[in-house]
């Protein structure tokens, strides 16, 4: 009976996870992997720390996005598109789709290296294209709830970077200490490795998915929405519960390279299939397997979150016709933003440009338009004439604006580097 009551509330709980966790756990894609594999590879347990820093400011930023866009019924890009000036918009717009379709080209690329390294019979090149062909499928055909559904138990994959460490014996106490002792290296590179966990934690995409999903989410469940504590509880739960699911595998990862990898000397990984196939003679084949599935698996997860967000900012930006439930004939535009993006992203790898040239650059683009983003969503979500009655808490702008002073900073350094290293 007790047995029954525990599964009854945990088929509650996950039944009530939505957007927040889809939007957390897409945050984890291949591209997010391969940068906590560096960070761990290259300097041990001494980054376990930023997975606790970053936590509170992803669910502070991330919450006000889903409660602009419960209270509003709009995207990010809709409430953009009303409340500022167009030049504003466009910005953001010229500058999300390159860094969109570059992180897409990115992490189809890594899909398409790991499936070689699973299947060595079979070109990177042809897992890439079928990863490709499945995804606009996906996205295409599928009706929303079973698109989000889909979406919803991929999350599941992620568990895979928490067994990982357990199949490799490990010092629980430097564990301990990496992760509530802050360490921080003044040099080029650690800074470097500091910028990119920042910037992929806290992706500017995120931002336009969340807002989006939570008013397509709400419009799909209820005819008229009486905003309540109740409703706010809910929201606020999924999102911290999504943002603490992307963290806890964020840390998971760098513990396993940290330990596995830089204990063996190994400190230059590149990419996701560098990591996974230095694990398998230092922690075994289980390792191995269970770290490349898991990067094709929040691959899958990532990239339909990539082009969805991508279709909604250009969509909601010239009005076109838009949405996941509906079908192709009834918003093609929306659909063929998506296709062009997939597209394009694997165009990039076929014509040779280099995947880590790609997530440079869309961590420079994301770097850039993160600081901005945030300001405005902080200034959104404390104005009464958008929000009303629900407004910004104290607390929710404390956070904010940590955020936004950390990924200023971030953006600086980022710019400095990459003129004066």
């Amino acid at each position: 009976m007790r047995k029954k009551k525990i599964f009854n509330r945990l088929r509650f709980f996950w039944k009530k996870l939505g957007p927040g966790l889809i939007t957390g756990a897409s945050d984890d894609d291949p591209s997010g992997i391969a940068t906590y594999s560096q960070a761990g590879a290259q300097y041990g347990l001494s980054t376990l720390w930023t997975a606790l820093i970053t936590f509170p400011l992803m669910a502070a930023i991330q919450e006000m996005c889903a409660r602009i866009g419960l209270v509003t019924s709009k995207g990010l890009t809709g409430t953009l598109k009303d409340h500022y000036s167009k030049p504003v918009l466009y910005l953001m717009v010229l500058f999300s789709f390159p860094a969109i379709v570059m992180n897409i080209g990115a992490n189809i690329a890594g899909m398409g290296a790991v499936g070689n390294l699973l299947f060595p019979a079979i070109h990177a090149g042809f897992f890439s294209i079928g990863f490709t062909v499945l995804l606009l499928v996906l996205i295409i055909y599928l009706p929303y709830r079973k698109f989000a559904s889909t979406l919803k138990y991929l999350c599941i994959v992620l568990l895979v970077y928490l067994i990982v460490p357990f199949l490799y014996k490990q010092d629980w106490i430097a564990v301990l200490k990496g992760a509530l002792i802050p360490e921080i290296t003044f040099d080029k590179k650690y800074i470097s490795i500091l910028v990119g966990i920042l910037g992929t934690t806290i992706s500017p995409y995120l931002f336009f998915w969340q807002a989006t999903m939570v008013a397509e989410d709400s419009t799909h469940k209820r005819k008229k929405i009486i905003i309540d504590k109740k409703i706010l509880g809910d929201l606020k739960q999924d999102v911290d519960f999504g943002m603490l699911f992307s963290n806890i595998v964020m840390f998971f990862v760098i513990l396993t390279s940290g330990t596995v990898l830089f204990n063996s000397g190994i400190h230059n990984i590149d990419t996701v299939e560098q990591a996974a196939l230095a694990l398998r003679p230092l922690a075994g084949d289980a390792a191995y397997l269970l770290f490349a599935l898991g990067v094709i698996g929040t691959g899958l997860l990532a990239i339909p979150v990539l082009c969805g967000s991508l279709s909604y900012i250009i969509t909601e930006t010239f009005g076109w016709q838009r949405g996941l439930d509906k079908k192709f004939h009834q918003a093609k535009a929306f659909y063929m933003v998506a296709a062009i993006s997939l597209i394009l992203g694997l165009l990039m790898n076929i014509i040779g440009i280099s995947p880590i040239k790609a997530l440079l650059w869309s961590a420079i683009l994301y770097g850039l338009t993160a600081p901005v983003l945030i300001a405005i969503i902080l200034h959104i979500a404390n104005n009464k004439d958008v929000m009303g009655d629900f407004t910004n808490s104290k607390r929710s702008n404390i956070l904010g604006f940590t955020a936004l002073i950390l990924m200023s900073i971030a953006a600086l350094i980022l710019i400095y580097l990459q003129i004066f290293d």
